[in-house]
């Protein structure tokens, strides 16, 4: 099965989220396991190209965008192809600055759904699935059913998988005719969306198959609730809806081996996290005085999403408990600073690192006792699963993969590997946090939980086999229609 992975980021190339530790972990799985040989397709940032040596393969493009044609090139890196156009992809950041989107975000990813298909041809990769990732190449489903419905991809099926339905590509209605469709297309049964253009919704009305990254949240999506707008369109395809659970690079995220962290440790031996925490202490400033108290973390994009707001909200009552706060991320400009102001007004017991950092990232996930993840919705999630990984006990609320992949904690006989909570507020995650750290307290309970946590197996393998049969459902429908 020869399945072409098209992707707006993956790591290791380009990464702002959890869409490119999978897209980029899922080719690594693919490419060392029989039955699938997979590719890349990428657009070609700035980054990218300071970062990789890459190479030429003498492949040029010019790709109509409206009434305007824009010139490309194919690079290649090992099983990776990124499409170059200096105009639209040679810039600082993926999408947008931190205060807005790129404006011309629209031509950016139509010329890069058409220049993968071109590449495609021009290379003579005829892939049997088109596995395409959130609204950034959404289009390429609804290509292959019309604008490049020839004999190159006749028998080509199309995935789309659902990473974030929050973000769906909704553009101004004069953007419609950048993207080549057919006026057919700017309809209710296509990409029209309230009087606007929506390119994921022209993904998930002509893709052979959708998939979402946890069941939870594939039931979640049929919701007015978590729909966006898009959960009659979603119910209508409901039979073609499949769930395939996230799971980590095992192997760069590992206690025993991981390089970044200053000592390795594992089930069979707890010292190194002791001397992981001492470490972050340094790392971070925290007073030495408070080195009894629970460490919490969190580690991610600071947005309303991410339970962000509530976070400040709980912030004093927080500190009142005793703990002590580490964040790592980046994302809106209010949440920014006001987790900066707090940082500044706590010296020695909140610290706050605004951007990403890989090695610190790795150091936080070891050296903490505490992960947050109170997020407001939550398709799989990825901090869970490796703070899990590094014993490090989440306190979570109860959706989409986060209720699929913590096991509440059970006091009667100290079964599950974290805390969860089902409203959304302040109060809630509070009361659930207290009683994390009144565990926490208890250093044999403790010691239990963290045991179980590092007991969780959340390799790709099997993901990746559930993908594989996906992709040969979808190549057969697609046979038979």
């Amino acid at each position: 099965m020869r399945v072409l992975i098209a992707a707006s980021e993956a790591v290791p190339f380009a990464k702002t989220g959890g869409l490119a530790d999978v897209t980029g972990t899922l080719l690594k799985v693919f490419n060392g396991t029989a039955g699938v040989d997979a590719a890349l397709m990428l657009p070609l940032y700035k980054g990218i190209k300071e970062r990789f040596k890459l190479a030429e393969t003498g492949i040029r493009l010019v790709i109509p965008v409206g009434n305007a044609r824009h010139e490309g090139r194919v690079w290649k890196h090992d099983s990776a192809y990124f499409i170059e156009c200096a105009e639209f992809f040679d810039r600082p950041e993926l999408y947008g600055t931190k205060d807005s989107d790129y404006p011309d975000n629209p031509e950016r990813f139509a010329f890069f759904c058409k220049a993968a298909l071109e590449a495609c041809m021009a290379l003579d990769l005829k892939p049997d699935v088109v596995h395409c990732n959130d609204w950034q190449t959404a289009l390429m489903p609804a290509y292959i059913k019309s604008v490049y419905s020839n004999d190159f991809f006749r028998k080509t099926a199309s995935v789309l998988t659902i990473h974030n339905l929050g973000y769906q590509g909704i553009f101004d209605p004069t953007s419609f005719s950048l993207t080549g469709l057919g006026s057919e297309w700017f309809s209710a049964e296509g990409a029209e969306f309230y009087g606007k253009v929506n390119f994921l919704k022209a993904g998930l009305v002509s893709a052979d198959i959708i998939t979402t990254v946890s069941h939870t949240y594939s039931g979640e999506i049929l919701t007015p609730e978590y729909g966006f707008g898009l959960d009659g369109v979603l119910r209508k395809r409901s039979s073609d809806i499949f769930s395939v659970l996230n799971g980590i690079d095992i192997k760069e995220w590992d206690p025993e081996t991981d390089k970044y962290i200053p000592a390795n440790y594992s089930r069979s031996g707890l010292n190194g996290k002791a001397l992981c925490r001492e470490a972050l202490f340094k790392d971070c400033g925290l007073s030495v005085g408070e080195s009894d108290n629970p460490v919490i973390s969190f580690v991610g994009r600071l947005s309303e999403q991410k339970g962000i707001d509530i976070i400040l909200e709980t912030l004093d009552d927080i500190l009142s408990a005793g703990a002590l706060l580490v964040v790592l991320g980046k994302g809106d400009e209010r949440y920014q600073s006001g987790l900066a102001r707090v940082a500044e007004r706590h010296k020695g017991r909140v610290f706050v690192r605004i951007g990403y950092d890989d090695a610190l990232s790795h150091r936080i996930y070891a050296g903490s006792d505490i992960f947050l993840m109170p997020s407001r919705y939550e398709p799989c999630g990825l901090g869970q699963l490796i703070a899990m990984r590094y014993g490090t006990i989440p306190v979570a609320r109860k959706t989409g993969g986060l209720a699929d992949t913590i096991s509440d904690y059970q006091s009667s006989d100290g079964s599950g590997t974290g805390f969860l909570f089902e409203d959304y507020n302040a109060s809630s995650l509070m009361s659930r946090l207290r009683h994390a750290i009144s565990v926490y307290a208890d250093k044999e309970r403790w010691k239990g939980l963290v045991m179980n946590a590092l007991g969780c197996d959340f390799s790709w393998e099997r993901s990746a086999a559930r993908y594989a049969e996906l992709y040969k459902a979808a190549f057969d429908k697609k046979e038979i229609n």
